[in-house]
């Protein structure tokens, strides 16, 4: 058997489970169009409305657009790893599930662990979003929230032209910014209420309807068509603004690494790619396609290639209205909309905004569950985590307790934190799934693939050395989180994993 480090689960037995599904199995309805309208909806979220603001004035300056292309290129080369192991083993868990089949134990442990910190994070920075939007949205009808319950704790908001905003996004000089009233965050009350509704929702649990879905996937659409709409005539009126705002398109280094410059296109690359998480919801659609050999490359590039063409013209739009150092704020698709004088403007884009991350910030809650059930299921968590609730029928503990720990990391953590936190989680995810997809290929040659990702190896090594790139992107302090999480990861792995694992007991699903 080897090291039973390196123990994988079987491959052959998650292929029978797959296909063994009698009446339930999934019915292959879904076209082209459907998978793209699929990885649009799942790819537009909290990115586009929250990060862009603050990867542009603390990195990147007008060239965020540059950078917008450089991750949409590292998502291209991953999803084509996804899509074949999507067609090849179609079973949730995702990426954690193919590291188990094919790299082994621990590197799954590894993955799996990353993902939960994915989630967290990835639901806490959509909270912190999802927060300021509410504030604006309600702003629009003339309801105030006192400040100290709106932003992280130290942030500092002052009330300009009868609107309570961060001092950040003021556009007054000092002097008359410093007579006006001021107020001190203690903590984001509704950034942790927002979690805590969202959880108590998963753990009585949601039927979602496609119907839903594609209504959201509409309104989230609609919201950010209608800021092109608004922004692009404005821009075209006032080309002064615009020409005063881009000139200086891609700001000079500053003098250290990620700030500005070249490498600011990189460091923005690396925190905007949080923008294009939820791609590989396409490729966990793969048994729902009717032909999975050509539909599921073009549902997955297909939404990359119609998201990165949005967000570039939406960061470019952002940033001729606004200029980017007023941007570090958590909805600056908001301020920009402000900034046109268009109302009714302001209310469309404020109520898709929140829309869309509300339905974000569910679905990263509910896989973060998944992968907890998924992880105590195989025994390399506690037991209690995948405990289903006798009534509702959901993993409610686990839900709960990573529940509780998203909410108080949205309240408390800087959105910036947050996002760059999420993106080192999902890079890593990235280099083992199309490190995973190379080695099968050479493991196991026979193994019938309804697609094949193009071009292996090249394919999977761009895909490694881009999203490493990225990986290097981020500052220092982010590699140092993750590492203590991958540590403490180590040490549950080592003391609690190792004697519970069932595919090492040879019970293994």
């Amino acid at each position: 058997m080897g090291n039973p480090l390196f123990a994988t689960k079987p491959l052959d037995k998650l292929l029978k489970e797959a296909a063994d599904t009698g009446e339930h199995s999934l019915k292959r309805a879904l076209g082209p169009i459907n998978l793209v309208t699929l990885g649009i909806g799942a790819i537009i979220g909290a990115g586009i409305f929250v990060l862009t603001g603050e990867a542009a004035a603390q990195y990147a300056g007008p060239a965020i657009m540059l950078s917008y292309v450089l991750a949409g290129l590292g998502c291209a080369f991953a999803g084509l790893c996804y899509a074949e192991f999507a067609s090849l083993i179609p079973i949730a868990g995702s990426a954690y599930t193919y590291g188990y089949a094919t790299l082994g134990e621990i590197v799954a442990w590894i993955i799996g662990w990353d993902l939960i910190l994915e989630y967290a994070f990835g639901a806490a920075t959509v909270a912190s979003g999802w927060s300021s939007t509410l504030v604006a949205f309600l702003q629009d009808y003339g309801i105030s929230l006192p400040p100290e319950i709106c932003d992280v704790p130290g942030a500092v908001w002052v009330e300009y032209q009868g609107r309570w905003g961060p001092l950040v996004s003021m556009n007054a000089p000092m002097d008359q910014l410093a007579s006006l009233p001021h107020a001190t965050a203690k903590f984001n009350l509704v950034a942790f209420l927002a979690i805590m509704a969202v959880t108590a929702i998963l753990i009585i649990g949601i039927k979602e309807s496609a119907n839903f879905n594609t209504g959201i996937v509409f309104v989230k659409l609609f919201a950010v068509l209608t800021f092109i709409a608004v922004a692009l005539p404005f821009v075209l009126k006032h080309p002064a603004i615009a020409h005063a705002n881009w000139q200086t398109f891609l700001p000079a280094n500053t003098g250290s690494f990620g700030s500005f410059g070249w490498s600011g296109v990189l460091r923005g690359a690396s925190v905007v790619f949080f923008a294009y998480i939820g791609f590989d919801a396409v490729s966990t659609a793969a048994q729902e396609a009717k032909n999975p050999q050509k539909d599921m490359p073009i549902g997955i590039l297909g939404s990359l290639t119609v998201c990165t063409v949005l967000y570039i013209v939406v960061s470019g739009l952002l940033t001729a209205t606004v200029h980017y150092s007023r941007l570090n704020i958590g909805a600056p698709v908001s301020l920009a909309i402000r900034e046109t004088g268009v109302k009714w403007g302001s209310y469309i884009v404020n109520a898709g905004a929140l829309a869309g991350l509300s339905t974000v910030m569910l679905v990263m809650m509910l896989g973060q569950s998944r992968v907890f059930y998924s992880m105590a299921n195989d025994g390399l968590l506690w037991k209690w985590a995948g405990d289903i609730h006798p009534k509702f029928r959901t993993p409610w503990k686990s839900t709960a307790v990573t529940g509780l720990g998203a909410a108080l990391f949205g309240s408390l953590v800087p959105i910036g934190s947050l996002g760059q936190m999420v993106s080192i989680g999902t890079l890593l995810a990235f280099v083992i799934v199309c490190a995973a997809v190379w080695i099968l290929r050479v493991k196991r040659p026979d193994l019938n693939r309804p697609f094949r990702t193009p071009m292996v190896p090249l394919v999977p090594i761009l895909g490694i050395l881009v999203s490493l790139a990225l990986m290097l992107g981020l500052n220092g302090v982010t590699w140092l989180r993750l590492v203590v999480w991958l540590v403490i990861g180590m040490v549950i792995y080592f003391t609690y994993s190792v004697k519970h694992s069932r595919v090492r007991d040879g019970a293994g699903q």
